[in-house]
């Protein structure tokens, strides 16, 4: 199975950055279309961003976009989630998540759609 692992969540204050990143295993990530997702206790999954194969396609949340920025570097099999202007409602845990892609295009924003998960990653945002 493909693992996924999320690093690089931490407290920070109001208006801070923050950059996440998600190690995967396997010879094929370049075949995958990468997704990150947030919950918190209590709420439901929420999607955040996702990005294609190569990284080309990308859509957003309308709650982070223009704060946030999903990239990908594929010789290192991994994704990198760009936090800026962190708000305190951006407080969650952030997981990423993988699927095979059949066409280079592919963006994934449906949670059911992603077969492998990591484990998550703590973010808070503090006022």
């Amino acid at each position: 199975q493909v693992q996924l692992v999320e690093s690089g969540g931490g407290l920070v204050q109001a208006g801070g950055s923050l950059r996440l990143s998600c190690a995967a295993s396997g010879r094929t990530f370049s075949l995958y279309a990468m997704g990150w997702f947030r919950q918190v206790p209590g709420k439901e999954r929420e999607f955040v961003t996702a990005t294609s194969r190569s990284g080309d396609s990308t859509t957003y949340a309308d709650s982070v976009k223009g704060r946030f920025t999903i990239s990908r570097d594929n010789a290192r099999n991994t994704v990198y989630l760009q936090m800026n202007s962190l708000k305190p409602e951006d407080t969650a845990v952030y997981s990423c998540a993988a699927v095979p892609a059949a066409l280079s295009t592919t963006v994934i924003i449906t949670a059911e759609r992603y077969r492998y998960w990591g484990r998550g990653t703590q973010v808070t945002v503090s006022s």
